[in-house]
Parts: structure tokens; C-alpha cells; sequence
């Protein structure tokens, strides 16, 4: 059935419905017009030709539902479809294109296995997975790439103000992942939706440990050593708590060295000189680096139970003695119990790596040698530590102050005050 009529919402809502699907042709603009079912929808279409002449493949795609869309919207629409077709444009096969190019969703699956495994290391590639699972996801994965507003990032990224390490930090992984969609060519070059939102200021977040402190955590460890560690409930009651004895000789390990947790982890015995009293690592996070091993280190590993090919974790995973063939995983709840039972609530266990530092400091050691203990590879790393310098020589400072004051007084403790002659 042809049918053809000017197309009004009075006139369409005047059509009925017959046994088969049928077309009303609007009587103003070619092409455009309304297809009723049987069932009673109403749907504005507009038929063309693509790549014009009748040699075209004819194609009718559906602008809107009736009810959804009124006809003067639909018309409107067909009025814009008519311009793209008459400039050689296919708006079904655009719409079509639009409708399967990939979201924010899909980049973040390709960004995972095409830059994230092959490039970054076992330990960053999980953080990724996490923030995009718990962040990216949820709120913008289902956008399409190439429709991700500066506007949708800076609203992202605002909405995690409360935690501006975290949103920094998911910031410049989302500002990587939309340059590659860029080389990939899911959007124009320069399009990056992440180019000058504004970063959060970040607050350092350095935990030093006092000589009080090592001397507490000192105590707390070989409690747990012996299984004498205790936990207060809530009730206030006291029961014992046991920790895992492979975490006990990690965290010994970390306070005495200053490597990250990482390495300490991923510490094998291969690498391990006792010559020249080292760790070396074929890998880190800086590329390969050595790990000194002062004695009180030394101490801890040869209290360790070795393997009789000398290959295989230092720090195991597994039950009991666990396995040298599988590293240890879990040491961020025994160092929860460990940290609670010394009061030391709040400090990371890479805290530990700053107090290594700061130890180094108030030992006078330079920074340059502060970045090679620690084995940084840009001098600006170690730069971070440059105003614990000044406790140190503010110590001194006082001191010399104090015994010339006293000297001056009087005081039998003072100084003894000598003259300066000219020559």
C-alpha cells in the first residue's frame, strides 16, 4: 500500500494500523515518511539511494518512534540526512559506524594488552587494571571514544578531589590511553580530551620514623618472632596474634635496606652476591640495580632457610615454610597487625624507604649517595629528602650554640672560648 499525506502529528496519529507493515510518504519532503506495523508503531524513516543514481543501494533507516520524536523533528532530521546524501554522504552506514565505533570501555581493554603488558612491569600493570576497573569504568566506559569531552574529563576527575593522588595519578593514565586512540586512530590528532585539565596539588606524603619508633617496631618484630604478639579487642580483652614469619623477615629487610617492597618480594637467591655483599637485580623498577646488604641485612638472610640449588624466593609464599618457587603476595595485613601493635598507625610500609633515607641524612651522607643507596635514577627523586638536610646541621648549629652561650655565662660545661689573634 502507497499512501501519501502531509505529515502532521494530527495526521499521524489518525493512521491505523492495517494486516501488513506500510509506508506513508510525506507530500512535502522526498523520501521522508512513516511506517506503521501491524502492531500499531509508528516510526519515521527516510528512504534513499546511497552514492546516488539508481544504481544506489536503497536504504531506510529509522529516524525515531512516534511519540519519542515529533514529525517536525523527524523532518528536520530527513531535511539534514537529504544535504549528506546529495554531498555523496551514507547516513545509515554513518549511523551504523557510529553505533558499533568503539567506548571508552573498549579503549581501556586495548590499552591493557597493547601497551600496559608489554611495557610496564607485573606490579604497575596491576595498578592499572585496578584503576580502570574501579575508577574508568564505572564512570566513562560506556562513552564513545571519539565523543569523550574535555568537559566529561574534568568532571571525572574533579569527582575524585578527595583522594588527588588518585585522581592525578588515573588523570595521566587516561591522558596516555586517548594519545594512543589518537596513533590508533579511533580520534583526530590533538583531540586529547585531557589537554590542560588541571592537576590536583599533591601533598607530600613522607612518613619518617624516630629513633623511638625503629626501637618500638624494633620490639614489635621479634614479639612476633616469637609469638608473643598480642591485639586488644574491642571488648578490651587480649588475644594473641600470629603473623606470618616470612612477612617479619620482609619488613626486616625493607627497614634495613631501603628497597621497595617490590624487590624485597621479588628477591630471589640467584641474586644475591655475599662477595660483594649485594642484591643484584636483573630488573626494577629503575632497570637493573643493586640492593647493599649492610650486616643487619645480611644477618636476616642467613637466618633464612636456603635451598640446597640455591634458587628460588628468599621472601616464600605457600603455608609453613612455604615455597621457594612462589614469592610472597600478601604483606600488606601483616604489616596492618605489625604497624598496630607498635602504634604506628598510618605509616606505609614504604615509609620504611623514606626512614632509610632520613636515617641516611642524619647520618650526613649526601644526597648523590642517598640516590645511589636507594638506586634512583633521577637526581630530582632524591631531591624530595634535600630539607632533612637541615635537621642535622640545625642540631649542630644548636649545640655549638649552646656551649659558647654557657661558656659566655659562665658554666662550668661550657666551651672552652680561645682567641683569635689577626696576623
Amino acid at each position: 500500500m502507497r499512501k501519501s499525506l502531509k505529515i502532521t502529528k494530527r495526521a499521524v496519529d489518525a493512521l491505523k494500523p492495517l494486516d501488513a507493515r506500510f509506508v506513508a510518504w510525506d507530500t512535502e519532503l522526498a523520501g521522508f515518511g512513516i511506517r506503521i506495523s501491524p502492531t500499531g508503531r509508528k516510526s519515521y524513516v527516510f528512504r534513499y539511494r546511497a552514492n546516488g543514481g539508481r544504481s544506489g543501494r536503497s536504504r531506510e533507516p529509522v529516524i525515531g518512534v512516534h511519540g519519542t520524536i515529533t514529525p517536525d523533528q523527524a523532518r528536520e532530521i530527513a531535511r539534514q540526512w537529504a544535504a549528506e546524501v546529495a554531498a555523496g554522504g551514507d547516513p545509515a552506514s554513518d549511523r551504523n559506524n557510529r553505533r558499533n565505533a568503539p567506548t571508552v570501555s573498549d579503549l581501556m581493554d586495548r590499552y591493557i594488552i597493547e601497551h600496559s603488558e608489554r611495557n610496564n612491569k607485573p606490579s604497575t600493570v596491576r595498578n592499572v587494571k585496578h584503576t580502570i576497573e574501579n575508577h574508568i569504568r564505572p564512570a566513562l566506559g560506556r562513552l564513545k571514544v571519539r565523543d569523550v569531552s574535555r568537559a566529561d574529563i574534568s568532571k571525572f576527575h574533579g569527582s575524585l578531589a578527595s583522594t588527588p593522588y588518585q585522581a592525578n595519578r588515573t588523570l595521566a593514565l587516561l591522558s596516555k590511553a586517548f594519545s594512543l586512540a589518537e596513533i590508533w586512530g579511533l580520534r583526530p590528532d590533538g583531540s586529547s580530551p585531557c589537554l590542560r585539565v588541571q592537576r590536583f596539588e599533591e601533598k607530600a606524603r613522607e612518613r619518617f620514623l624516630s629513633e623511638k619508633e625503629f626501637a618500638t617496631l624494633g620490639d614489635v618484630l621479634a614479639r612476633a618472632e616469637r609469638g608473643e604478639l598480642t591485639t586488644k579487642r574491642k571488648r578490651g580483652n587480649v588475644q594473641p596474634v600470629s603473623v606470618n614469619l616470612q612477612a617479619v623477615n620482609a619488613i626486616r629487610l625493607l627497614v634495613f635496606t631501603g628497597a621497595r617492597v617490590g624487590e624485597i618480594l621479588g628477591l630471589r637467591w640467584e641474586y644475591i652476591n655475599w662477595q660483594a655483599q649485594r642484591a643484584e637485580l636483573p630488573d626494577s623498577k629503575t632497570g637493573k640495580k643493586f640492593i647493599h646488604l649492610p650486616p643487619a641485612a645480611r644477618e636476616v638472610l642467613q637466618g633464612l632457610e636456603q635451598p640446597e640449588n640455591g634458587k628460588g624466593f628468599v621472601i616464600r609464599g605457600g603455608h609453613g615454610a612455604g615455597d621457594p618457587a612462589k614469592p610472597l603476595t600478601n604483606i600488606k595485613d601483616p604489616w596492618a597487625l605489625i604497624r598496630t601493635a607498635a602504634d604506628l598507625e598510618g605509616v606505609r610500609l614504604h615509609d620504611l624507604r623514606h626512614s632509610f633515607a632520613s636515617a641516611a641524612i642524619a647520618g650526613g651522607m649526601s644526597l648523590p649517595m642517598i640516590g645511589a643507596l636507594l638506586g634512583h635514577r633521577d637526581v630530582k627523586t632524591t631531591a624530595r629528602y634535600a630539607h632533612l638536610a637541615d635537621d642535622p646541621i640545625r642540631a649542630a648549629a644548636e649545640q655549638v650554640g649552646n656551649r659558647i652561650s654557657n661558656a659566655m655565662k659562665g658554666n662550668e660545661d661550657g666551651a672552652e672560648i680561645v682567641k683569635l689573634h689577626r696576623k
